[in-house]
């Protein structure tokens, strides 16, 4: 599985029904799962970005749709991140000339 990091805002229409949040991050667990994705942390931030999620998944294009899905709900705004474990970025050093 690669492993995604998402950075996420609210929109107006997201800030305005914030009271929502706790059933938009279970319906998008849920949609991660129906595509044999897992998120395996939400958290809330405070700066540039509102919330980090990090998720698991099969490949990019099924992060992508999972993204798109959920941006096309107009809450939030992503930008997000594939991720490399320490282990799997040390493990491509010794593959250096």
């Amino acid at each position: 599985m690669a492993k995604f990091i998402i950075l996420g805002s609210y929109t107006q229409q997201g800030i305005a029904n914030i009271k929502d949040s706790p059933k938009r991050i279970e319906d998008f667990r849920q949609l991660c799962g129906a595509n044999g994705a897992e998120m395996t942390s939400f958290h809330l931030t405070m700066g540039r970005y509102d919330f980090v999620v990090v998720v698991d998944a099969p490949d990019a294009q099924v992060m992508a749709k999972i993204i798109l899905t959920t941006a096309s709900k107009g809450a939030v705004s992503t930008e997000t991140l594939a991720a490399l474990s320490e282990q799997e970025f040390t493990g491509m050093l010794g593959g250096l000339p």
